[in-house]
């Protein structure tokens, strides 16, 4: 029976998991599954005014925004001095807009004259390095990681930055030639309204017209964003001596080690993922361009911290990376923006009241049951697969019996004790945020390695995997309805988070993730001619992605080598959660699953992960996501996913007459 069929015959609120209402029986799953489960969902819902699209995702993010919310005002109340008291004040300090109307541009003043002092490189380098520290952004960005050759230890890393649009080729194509007229513009507007001009050489135009020209020679020493994947080509471990060699020997990177406040010590090592930054940007550091420089200094202040100031520049800010960017008309709602500036800051002390709150033990129970049956499931699959040879599978074996899975929250919560919030003072706040994460990052440097962090707040509606640590972990937001209900049947949940969380296991042999080790070092753990073989199979998947485009921009099409790691995670996850899906019934002593609501297993399994991936875009942000993200467009991640999956077509009976057919020898399995 097909799903139309089934449609016709039962009724929606069953067992199943599966929104019967929403199903399209005028598109048939066999040729378009993703609009068979979401068209009628598509057709009828616009897109909020203040997104740039809207989905499962954001339906659940919206819901865990109203419960954040919650918190944080009831923190307004708590007793002056505790951690919840912070969440209060901080959220306070924003939604006090006549504080902030009547301050204007004037809390920026110290900060602008910082970035006009510089009369030399060295002065320059040191403000660089100084107003960085405080969170406006630098020509290059510093985190802090454990090391891919010696995972047991902490590094610092560096990657280029230094833009304002996203990614260098913004810069260079031409598809992109009216997003940079209306970015020169912008930048004009931006200055213009806090305060920075003045005549001839000195006005908003003109310093504009030098940040945005000193942005392209940045943007043309930038690697795209294929070569940042690249786990070897980015692992460059280099001590100060190495780095200051790379530089040329003749400016002084120190100056801008010292304005940050970061020891020698801290950077006696340190990775720089794209080494030709270093001395391409160094060749811009000359004295005929210190003009340049301290303008585009003036604009990371005013960039930085343009959120927080007036709401003509809040507007005016919106109007480019919202509006211009991404298509999105109207600005969040400021308590929205209010809750998200709180998140940012002090998530996990928020996240450790919404996990008491809305977190049932019984769901983590369940999660850990779902992630066993998903792991002997890959644990299968490797030992079976034929392409692999059995010195490079016990390799993998071993990877796979080192994963560790984080479910929920943490086991230990972030300090925030040292952090300083201070009533009534936004922009104060926000600098002493940005300098407490900066020095809780950079303190990680020479203690051990604490594998108990986690990088998403337990109300994040996500999921991860890090390879440095071989984890995957699962945020508590993202156990609900429709990825995971506790009270549905199986196969749907096998079918949407069973799916995540091979997902993400998955990303532990992806492109990238295969060059890291059970223990998270980047070693080459394949044979020669295994590497060969998987390469063989990613290379196929680029290929078949490569030939997609969105309906909608028709001329814009998916970058198969951007979002490769992806795809394997897609392809591997879903491969693997029917399997894991069998491994469950096997535990219940079962052949195959029940026919519910007229679905089979097999049917339900696939409907879930189509329903999981329900979303609608607006034209400027898929473009805009085609260009610099990593995950192929939702309709892609469910339909040519299902493609290559042989179960699929078993389950809708897909023959060569129908649009998701896919010739056998064309279906790429990996694992």
């Amino acid at each position: 029976m097909t799903a139309a069929d089934a449609q016709k015959t039962t009724s929606p609120g069953t067992a199943s998991g599966i929104d019967l209402d929403e199903l399209d029986p005028s598109i048939r799953p066999q040729d378009d599954l993703f609009r068979h489960v979401n068209g009628r969902w598509i057709d009828r819902t616009e897109i909020p005014a203040d997104k740039a699209r809207y989905g499962s995702f954001m339906v659940l993010a919206e819901e865990s925004e109203q419960a954040v919310r919650a918190i944080i005002e009831a923190a307004q109340n708590a007793e002056p001095g505790t951690e919840d008291r912070k969440i209060g004040d901080l959220y306070a300090s924003f939604m006090d807009e006549t504080a902030i109307e009547a301050n204007g541009t004037e809390v920026l003043r110290p900060l602008l004259a910082l970035a006009d002092a510089p009369q030399s490189i060295t002065a320059l380098l040191a403000t660089i390095g100084s107003l960085e520290r405080g969170g406006s952004a630098g020509f290059a960005q510093l985190f802090v990681d454990n090391d891919p050759g010696d995972p047991e230890r902490y590094l610092v890393f560096l990657e280029q930055g230094g833009l304002g649009l996203p990614d260098e080729s913004y810069y260079r194509e031409e598809r992109f030639a009216e997003i940079r007229e209306q970015y020169l513009t912008h930048v004009e507007r931006m200055l213009t309204l806090a305060g920075v001009g003045g005549v001839d050489e000195h006005s908003a135009a003109a310093r504009a017209a030098r940040i945005v020209a000193l942005e392209h020679e940045i943007a043309a020493v930038h690697w795209d964003n294929v070569a940042t994947r690249d786990a070897q080509k980015t692992y460059n471990l280099l001590d100060w001596a190495g780095l200051e060699a790379l530089a040329g020997g003749s400016t002084p990177l120190a100056a801008w080690r010292d304005g940050m406040g970061i020891s020698a010590e801290a950077v006696a090592e340190i990775v720089v993922r794209e080494p030709r930054l270093i001395p391409g940007v160094v060749a811009l550091f000359t004295d005929d361009r210190l003009p340049a420089w301290r303008d585009w200094l003036n604009w990371q202040v005013v960039r930085s911290n343009a959120a927080y100031l007036t709401s003509e520049i809040v507007e005016a800010n919106f109007s480019f990376y919202g509006t211009a960017l991404t298509g999105t008309p109207q600005l969040r709602a400021r308590w929205k923006r209010g809750v998200g500036l709180t998140e940012g800051v002090l998530g996990e002390a928020i996240g450790r009241i919404y996990v008491q709150q809305h977190f049932p033990a019984e769901s983590k129970t369940a999660m850990d049951e779902l992630v066993a049956d998903l792991v002997e499931a890959y644990r299968r699959s490797i030992e079976g697969l034929e392409w692999m040879s059995p010195e490079t599978r016990e390799r993998a074996l071993e990877k796979l019996g080192k994963f560790t899975p984080k479910i929920g929250y943490p086991v230990r919560w972030r300090d925030y004790s040292t952090l300083e919030i201070v009533p009534g003072d936004l922009i104060a706040n926000v600098r002493a945020a940005s300098e407490f994460e900066f020095l809780r990052e950079l303190g990680k440097i020479g203690k051990p390695i604490d594998r108990d962090e986690w990088f998403m707040t337990p109300q994040t509606i996500n999921a991860y995997y890090n390879p440095g640590f071989n984890e995957i972990v699962f945020p508590a937001a993202i156990l609900q309805h429709p990825f995971f209900d506790p009270n549905r049947d199986a196969a749907a949940n096998y079918g949407a988070i069973g799916a995540v969380i091979g997902h993400e296991i998955g990303h532990g042999f992806d492109d990238h993730g295969s060059e890291y080790d059970g223990d998270g070092r980047l070693v080459d753990w394949w044979t020669e001619a295994d590497k060969a073989a998987f390469e063989e199979r990613t290379k196929a998947l680029i290929t078949q992605y490569d030939a997609l485009a969105p309906a909608q921009v028709p001329e814009h099409h998916v970058n198969g080598a951007l979002t490769i790691g992806e795809n394997i995670g897609d392809l591997g996850g879903l491969s693997i959660a029917w399997l894991a899906y069998n491994v469950f019934l096997e535990r219940q002593g079962l052949t195959e699953g029940p026919v519910v609501d007229g679905f089979t297993a097999a049917q339900r399994f696939f409907l879930s992960w189509a329903q999981a991936w329900q979303q609608q875009g607006r034209d400027e942000e898929i473009i805009r996501l085609l260009a610099i993200d990593p995950h192929s467009p939702n309709e892609f991640r469910c339909n040519q996913i299902v493609r290559n999956i042989d179960a699929f077509y078993d389950a809708f009976e897909v023959t060569p007459d129908d649009a998701l057919w896919l010739e056998p020898a064309e279906r790429v399995t990996i694992w």
